[in-house]
């Protein structure tokens, strides 16, 4: 399955990657490597995550420690449309 990053996704890594990089550079990278590779996996196993109610195609979000990666599948491909901590107010 072919893997899509939105420009707010990509906008998101960015930014949850700054944020950390405030506090400690190697916590930054080891969560933004994590997270990629949690995003990667979504590729074999894209139904893992819940469905998202009340939006139009097969939109799901994953729980990856403290963060929410919401996507959707349409046909060969996982599109990340956005990424976030679990405390921001979304």
């Amino acid at each position: 399955m072919k893997l899509i990053f939105s420009r707010a996704a990509v906008y998101d890594l960015f930014r949850l990657r700054e944020f950390i990089a405030q506090h400690s550079p190697e916590a930054a990278q080891r969560v933004a490597q994590r997270l990629r590779g949690a995003i990667e996996r979504l590729a074999d196993m894209p139904q893992i995550g819940r469905p998202v109610e009340n939006l139009p195609g097969e939109i799901r979000e994953l729980t990856f420690g403290k963060y929410v990666v919401r996507y959707e599948v349409r046909q060969q491909s996982l599109y990340i449309l956005r990424i976030w901590h679990g405390k921001e107010d979304r």
